[in-house]
């Protein structure tokens, strides 16, 4: 039956992957919607079909398993898989309640769909006017070039507009919140959970300390980051620092433009100290037409790496020349190999990895790229920029997120104990922890209390956490490749080989990395400190 369903699963994931890529080359073509569209319906359909199958291996008395595999030696395989299953038997109902709440899912996914709606096609802000005087659009994905703006009234209208917006439908999206929350803990508590923090870390056997340690870390580092905001004050010559100077870089250089033949050379010398097994794979991306480099019309916006076991990763960009570009390429590059090696290394069953190891191996390639790109500035203007690069990394990454993360365990709680969020409550909480996390030196704008409603990830809950995690991990995997640690760069292999064999916890300590200990997150921000230091010495 687990050969059947691997086979099963194994064919669809390609008929899958195969339509939804065909479609985003041409997102407007017809028949490529339609395809995409049978094969969602044909996800349902097979999940449906093998419903049976985990309430049915949890009825098996654990000795009865323990024989199987005695008599059975093609079962060892599946040993993994099943112990998984076997491990969350506690949080397993009745088959009849596990219909039940399977259909009452699609009510439960209500939130998000509302949500999606409203964040990507139903909202509109109010245009803004540069410093010519020129009306330009404000929507989501020009509001962040805004920021980057060198022109302070553009940014300040565009931070302004966007949130006069959002502040106009706070009590509707209280409401979508508090909805969301209580869909989330009424899922939890029916799988006897604790509450939905609990049971989204469960999925990939990630014990709470993880999530309570991060945001306790983060919390003892922000006295370096307050420094920051002063140093940003200094360099942009303000009398007062506002929420949106935050994204301007204080460190410019000239606006390089990078040919995507340019861009291959530089990731490949940029990453060469992973050794010559991982540059000979990256060279076989590169030239085995691999990538979807260019915009073309109707194709897909944005970058991704994705593709079906038994079958090299595609990697879809929209390159454009900047260096934003270049390291987008190898961020995905990252995701690409990673796949690569999991899926030559593992059979079907585990070749996938878990969300929270997932960003791992792309940012570690970010991280080795800002590396390259300090030691071979041309510079100390353009060393100066690429400090100030990686110093937003760790603001929105691991500062940000773990913001984010601690704003949804205290909005959560207040429905786990029986309470009621509104917009009140929620944007109080925001807004404080606003305050606290930045400083005295910032001003902390009465628009920012309206943030927590632009964050669509806030729609998965407990989801934004690895965004930190990950990168920690990461920063401290690419330190030790960079300082030539015996043995890091095949243990690094070893992970990427890993997939879901292991537990995530499991796989970081293959390189010596624990992410249940503070030590992981504690060195990035000392390392975001160290790089700081050096910048304010430089400007």
């Amino acid at each position: 039956m687990l050969d059947d369903y691997c086979e099963m699963n194994q064919l669809f994931e390609r008929l899958y992957v195969y339509a939804n890529q065909k479609l985003h080359e041409d997102l407007g073509n017809s028949e490529s919607q339609q395809l995409a569209g049978e094969t969602q319906v044909m996800m349902n359909i097979l999940n449906g079909a093998s419903a049976f199958m985990v309430p049915e291996i949890l009825s098996l008395p654990a000795e009865k398993l323990e024989e199987y595999f005695q008599e059975e030696a093609g079962l060892s395989k599946y040993r993994c898989f099943l112990d998984d299953i076997m491990r969350q038997k506690a949080h397993t109902l009745p088959l009849a309640m596990e219909e039940l709440l399977a259909r009452a899912d699609e009510l439960g996914q209500g939130p998000s769909n509302i949500y999606s709606m409203f964040n990507n096609a139903d909202i509109r802000f109010e245009d803004v006017r540069n410093d010519k005087g020129e009306v330009m659009p404000l929507t989501q994905g020009r509001y962040i070039m805004y920021l980057e703006s060198a022109d302070r009234e553009l940014r300040k209208q565009a931070f302004q507009n966007l949130y006069k917006s959002y502040s106009g439908f706070q009590n509707t999206m209280g409401a979508l919140f508090d909805a969301n929350a209580r869909q989330a803990d009424f899922f939890a508590k029916e799988k006897k959970y604790a509450n939905a923090l609990e049971a989204a870390l469960d999925a990939s056997n990630v014990p709470l300390s993880v999530y309570e340690k991060l945001i306790e870390s983060v919390h003892r580092h922000q006295p370096v980051l307050h420094r920051y905001m002063r140093l940003r004050k200094r360099v942009l010559g303000v009398e007062e620092l506002h929420m949106y100077d935050m994204y301007v870089p204080i460190a410019r250089q000239a606006d390089k433009k990078f040919t995507f033949g340019e861009a291959k050379d530089m990731v490949l010398k940029a990453l060469e100290p992973l050794g010559s097994d991982y540059g000979d794979r990256l060279r076989e991306g590169f030239e085995g037409r691999w990538i979807d480099v260019y915009e073309n019309q109707g194709k897909r916006t944005g970058a991704y790496s994705w593709g079906a076991y038994g079958v090299h990763p595609y990697v879809l960009l929209n390159y454009q020349g900047n260096l934003n570009n270049v390291f987008t390429l190898a961020h995905e590059m990252g995701h690409a190999l990673h796949s690569y090696y999991s899926d030559e290394a593992q059979p079907y069953i585990y070749a996938g990895y878990k969300i929270f190891v997932a960003e791992v191996a792309s940012t570690c390639n970010e991280a080795l790229m800002i590396d390259y790109c300090i030691k071979n500035a041309e510079s100390m203007e353009e060393k100066a920029y690429f400090i100030n690069y990686f110093l937003e990394q760790v603001r929105t990454t691991l500062f940000r997120q773990t913001m984010f993360a601690e704003f949804e365990k205290a909005a959560h709680s207040v429905v786990e104990k029986g309470g009621t969020l509104n917009a009140q409550v929620l944007c109080d909480t925001y807004y404080n922890m606003n305050k606290n996390y930045f400083g005295e030196d910032v001003v902390c704008d009465d628009e920012i209390r309206y943030e927590w409603e632009r964050i669509p990830h806030f729609y998965t809950p407990f989801y934004v956490y690895q965004y930190a995690t990950g990168f920690s991990a990461a920063v401290a995997i690419s330190r030790k490749i960079l300082a030539h640690e015996p043995g890091i760069v095949e243990k690094y292999k070893e992970f990427l080989s890993g997939g879901s064999s292991r537990d995530p916890i499991e796989l970081l300590k293959i390189c010596g990395v624990d992410m249940t200990s503070p030590q992981p997150v504690d060195d990035a921000l000392r390392m975001f400190g160290d790089y700081l230091g050096e910048l304010e010495r430089l400007v």
